[in-house]
């Protein structure tokens, strides 16, 4: 069964930065699409950033460019999302997705997320 598994999660204080992972297993990801959202308490589910099959063709959240950089390693069936110089606002659940084309409006597939949380 195809799952995605968050990781890297955690506490961090203003201006530090933290590592997530998303592996994949179960199926190959090496042909989907590849995302990070994120969901603040009392507010909906976001797009944080996107990347291509292939890992030439990313996009960001306006809110986090500059800031978050995304990459995948296909050899591990893995995505990362580095972010750097964290907000206060950016605590949130952090969720992984795959979907087979670049809609990302139903993706395919959604990992159970992982915590971050950043002290002011």
């Amino acid at each position: 069964q195809a799952q995605l598994v968050e990781s890297g999660g955690g506490l961090v204080q203003a201006g530090g930065s933290l590592r997530l992972s998303c592996a994949a297993s179960g199926r190959t990801f090496t042909s989907y699409a590849m995302g990070w959202f994120r969901q603040a308490p009392g507010k909906e589910r976001e797009f944080v950033a996107s990347i291509n099959w292939s890992g030439d063709s990313t996009k960001y959240a306006d809110s986090v460019k500059g800031r978050f950089t995304i990459s995948r390693d296909n050899g591990k069936n893995t995505v990362y999302l580095q972010m750097n110089s964290l907000k206060p606002e950016d605590t949130a659940v952090y969720y992984c997705a795959a979907t087979p084309t670049s809609d990302w409006s139903r993706p395919r597939y959604w990992g159970q997320g992982t915590q971050v949380t950043v002290s002011s």
